[in-house]
């Protein structure tokens, strides 16, 4: 068995859960069938358990290095990268046009949790390249697309997304870089850009950065920054790679996890090379001026949805390490055995390690189920047959995602740190693997925007935007949800009650934090509510999987049982709580003094 991830669990949410090979009735996807999928299933297992799991340790125990002209990184992590790139995988939801294999999202989604459960540092760089070229898909030119997203679906560019600068960080209102636009067109970009991982590396031909500046005169605020291109080296008509540009590494910045990426500081403009003989970094503009950040949401919302499936990967691999673990860990006595000489018993069996293990379980595998819905919209808003039915999932995809990205990003590092807890003492040595996801993982919160921006995303923005159409069409899926459960009777109906009843939570606190007409003090609770809202998702999700397992037997259903039962009865409880505490309009961080701190 894989200590990855489980491919019957993944097998259970594509085809018993989510059906995704009714998606082949569809034109874009009438090549492929479940066997088309189940062998992208097959590959990328293989792939990431032979060529990227074996040098994670390695990867993260000798991490890249700067010798102040080129950066090192161990061979290991190229030689896994050309694996990738050859089996096609970069472009695996693209077009056939532009290299692609035109897999349904819901299924490319489950073919990178194996990359991200195997080694989350080499795997960042096709997820970033995959990710600026979808953007350059979408918001490119046809002459960009030819240049810079063919050669990054063969693998011989890799891609970033340019946009935190060491005085700005998330405020990308107080973005600097500018782009000084040139006589004979084009542009010029001096600034600095920090955060940026996969910012410099030679494991590719070339890097294709994807940065936000300014165009001098325009608007104040994001509504003034523009998208550009800047490669690593210039680029000739013919495809050959020219001059180097005026991209330089400033330096590498080490964090606790995702060692095996590089995360740079890059100056752009600084005069280290000067190509066509001037100054600056040579841009293109994507799209119109002054449109960059709605572009860069582009790839920024789908890094997200992206961030959570990789919080859920590192959750995942770290519950079956310490299930595994459970098992073969023999250490102490059943309850009541008197005679010390009796056999130990693993430590599967002691109650408290059956809690955490089950823990674990309920948001792990709950949490692989919300990113593969997610994917399964991506799929309805790009193929369903009408134009309602396609605005109906960019709404639900809307207010989803920022709990896609937040809630396994807080609760799969919740189960890291259980697996560790379950190894015991060995759990928090170097020589075992659970240390390093947890460490891995802890990014995560902070990766594509940081857990309290998401709440303000979703309290501010998505619960009401397009006069809260978004999450009522979320209370209308659960809604469906629960009546299906209450009509099935038994467990079910009673797990319908309870989410029902906190389903109602959510609109009533949804309508008392904003009936203030206090935007402070709502935002001020906007990470309570991300929390509440974000189980009460969950809990659904979970009432979906029992409800797809049908009257079905077998030692699988029953752990998909149990699993359900334990969020129902140890997490669900937990929102009336955050319920109450929102209804209450708490000002207490607002209204703390300064110095008292």
């Amino acid at each position: 068995m894989s200590l990855l991830l489980s491919r019957r669990d993944l097998d259970f949410l594509l085809h018993e859960w989510l059906e995704v090979s009714a998606l082949t009735e569809r034109p874009r996807f009438a090549d492929h069938s479940r066997e088309t999928f189940d062998a992208a299933l097959d590959l990328s297992e293989q792939i990431a358990t032979r060529h990227f799991a074996p040098h994670n340790k390695k990867a993260d125990a000798e991490e890249p290095r700067f010798d102040g002209e080129r950066v090192h990184l161990i061979p290991e992590v190229k030689e896994a990268l050309a694996v990738f790139a050859e089996s096609g995988l970069t472009g695996a939801t693209m077009d056939y046009e532009i290299g692609g294999s035109q897999l349904p999202a819901v299924v490319a989604n489950a073919c990178f949790a194996w990359f991200q459960a195997a080694n989350v540092g080499t795997s960042a760089y096709p997820f970033l390249t995959t990710g600026n070229a979808n953007l350059l898909l979408a918001h490119g030119s046809r002459e960009q697309i030819d240049t810079y997203v063919r050669p990054m679906v063969e693998g011989r560019f890799f891609g970033t997304m340019c946009l935190s600068e060491p005085g700005a960080g998330s405020s990308l209102a107080d973005v600097r870089t500018r782009a000084e636009p040139q006589p004979g067109g084009g542009h010029r970009l001096f600034g600095s850009k920090m955060w940026i991982s996969g910012g410099e590396h030679e494991l590719s031909e070339n890097i294709v950065h994807l940065v936000l500046a300014r165009i001098p005169g325009g608007p104040p605020g994001v509504k003034g920054l523009s998208l550009f291109v800047v490669p690593k080296y210039l680029v000739a008509p013919d495809g050959s790679l020219g001059a180097r540009n005026d991209v330089v590494l400033a330096g590498l910045n080490h964090k606790m996890g995702y060692r095996g990426t590089t995360n740079t500081l890059l100056n752009f403009g600084e005069g280290a090379h000067r190509p066509e003989g001037a100054p600056g970094a040579v841009g293109h503009l994507v799209g119109e001026e002054h449109r960059g950040l709605a572009y860069m949401f582009h790839m920024m919302n789908e890094a997200r949805i992206g961030v959570g499936l990789g919080a859920t990967a590192l959750g995942y691999t770290g519950y079956l390490h310490a299930l595994d673990y459970a098992r073969n860990r023999p250490q102490g006595r059943p309850l009541g055995a008197k005679d010390p000489a009796s056999p130990q018993v693993p430590i599967l069996a002691h109650a408290d390690v059956r809690r955490m293990l089950l823990a674990q379980k309920s948001y792990v595998e709950g949490a692989l189920a919300l990113n593969l819905y997610c994917g399964r919209l991506v799929d309805e808003q790009r193929t369903a047959a009408t134009e309602e039915a396609r605005d109906r999932a960019r709404l639900l995809l809307d207010v989803l995602t920022p709990i896609a990205k937040s809630w396994p990003s807080q609760w799969c590092l919740e189960a890291n740190d259980l697996a560790i807890q379950v190894h015991g003492g060995y759990g928090y040595t170097r020589e075992y693997n659970v240390e390093q996801f947890y460490r891995d993982n802890r990014l995560n919160p902070i990766h594509e925007g940081t857990h309290g921006i998401h709440g303000l995303d979703l309290l501010g923005r998505k619960a009401v935007q397009e006069g809260g159409a978004g999450l009522a069409l979320l209370g209308e899926q659960i809604g469906a949800s629960v009546a299906r459960a209450a009509k099935a009777g038994g467990e079910a109906a009673g797990y319908a009650e309870a989410l029902g009843g906190r389903l109602a939570r959510i609109g009533e606190v949804t309508a008392r934090l904003w009936g203030t007409g206090d935007p402070a003090t709502a935002l001020a609770n906007a990470t309570a509510y991300l929390e509440a809202v974000g189980h009460v998702v969950l809990a659904w999700i979970w009432l979906e999987q029992l409800l797809a397992t049908g009257d079905r037997e077998g030692a699988f259903y029953e752990g998909k049982r149990a699993a359900c039962r334990f969020f129902y009865r140890h997490e669900l409880p937990r929102t009336d709580a955050q319920f109450a505490l929102l209804e209450s309009l708490d000002r207490t961080a607002l209204d703390v003094p300064d110095e008292a701190f």
